[in-house]
């Protein structure tokens, strides 16, 4: 094992779930599917957001973290549970708590429900898509707006939450901002969403085989100290295609340049494309959302370098950098599920100040169009 995984692993949750609970709460295919998106994965543990409790998945496939359910009942019976209960609840009197303080959870609920928090209403109509291949939503709509392309090479584009195809908010006079809740739904059964934060992206110049520089950086996740909450570990990196698919033309992504997590230059491995692919895919290998990095490396900082192997004739590609919130699974079609975050504050994604949310399918279970419609919530905690 490599020294460097041995950190990564110390960054995240270390007692092991049993499996078998994971299953019986989503579902052995959706078990599967998100260990499939986990293969290769350089980073540390990511978040399963809509899991009760604090239950993470790292780059073997195994469930961390704390999990208290599963011994009996599946997340559809617990759903139904919650309906019940609620249904219950609206015929009862509605009373207001107070709350002091932000030392709890119950602090956290407090702060939540005195002016600083902000929902934001999302409604993504997914493109159709190709079975194991990733899909991006930041080019559709309708709320968000359908996201544009960033700025030509060499300059590209660090986006922002006033950019279009953005989530706006107000950064909060004093804290952090944190996803503490969210209430989804999905209209294809099994799908995944990966929430992340759209941190740069770049055009690339299509029908060119010549070298590219990209001189632009990202503003957020940019520090080399591993313990400091801006570490640019776990940023990947996708080559997207945009709003005009690629021509029927064989090609690799090479050679591509990235700047890694000590800000040293470093070789993208080959990056197989797709001949002919559709809008809104990543032109990778299928089973792959993110770019495989150099032996070791644990993040980009930025792109530096951008080329293609043939003459694509037409077609958009963007080159892009993200950072990963979270994995948002639906076991349940069709119905609004309600994600709690904040029971665990150490399970509360950060979003950074003018953070640029966006979403991807990662791995699609079907090449069926998803919508997703929903909202969530962010609170700032005290500074």
């Amino acid at each position: 094992m490599k020294p460097w995984h041995k950190t990564i692993r110390a960054k995240g949750p270390t007692k092991t779930v049993p499996l078998d609970r994971v299953v019986r709460w989503l579902g052995a295919e959706k078990v599967e599917h998100l260990q499939a998106c986990m293969k290769g994965w350089y980073g540390s543990p990511i978040n399963i957001c809509d899991v009760p409790g604090s239950l993470w998945i790292d780059r073997d496939g195994e469930f961390l973290g704390n999990f208290g359910r599963g011994f009996f009942a599946s997340a559809y019976d617990a759903f139904h549970d919650h309906l019940k209960r609620n249904w219950r609840e609206f015929s009862r009197p509605q009373y207001g708590m107070a709350y002091a303080g932000f030392a709890s959870i119950s602090d956290a609920l407090a702060r939540a429900s005195q002016g600083y928090s902000i929902r934001r209403q999302i409604n993504k109509v997914g493109p159709t898509g190709v079975v194991g291949v990733t899909s991006s939503l930041w080019r559709v709509g309708p709320q968000p707006a359908a996201g544009s392309a960033g700025a030509a090479a060499p300059g590209g584009t660090a986006h922002v939450d006033s950019d279009t195809g953005g989530v706006l908010y107000n950064n909060p006079a004093s804290g952090t901002m944190h996803l503490v809740g969210a209430d989804f739904s999905a209209s294809v059964i099994n799908n995944s969403l990966l929430m992340y934060d759209r941190l740069f992206s770049v055009a690339k110049t299509m029908n060119n085989t010549a070298t590219e520089a990209v001189t632009g950086d990202p503003t957020r996740y940019q520090s080399t100290t591993a313990t400091n909450q801006d570490y640019i570990g776990d940023n990947f990196g996708f080559v997207e295609v945009g709003g005009t698919a690629l021509a029927a033309t064989a090609h690799n992504w090479t050679t591509c340049l990235y700047e890694d997590q000590a800000s040293s230059s470093s070789t993208l491995p080959s990056l197989t494309g797709n001949s002919a692919a559709i809008v809104d895919r990543l032109d990778h290998p299928a089973q792959q959302w993110f770019a495989p990095l150099e032996s070791g490396d644990v993040g980009i900082r930025a792109w530096t370098q951008m080329q293609c192997s043939a003459l694509v004739a037409t077609g958009a590609i963007n080159f892009v950098v993200g950072h990963p919130l979270g994995f948002m699974s639906f076991p349940v079609i069709n119905s609004i599920l309600p994600f709690d975050w904040i029971t665990n504050r150490d399970q509360a994604p950060r979003i950074f100040d003018d953070a640029c949310i966006a979403f991807l399918e990662p791995l699609k279970p079907a090449t069926t169009a998803t919508t997703y419609t929903g909202r969530f919530q962010m609170t700032s905690a005290a500074a």
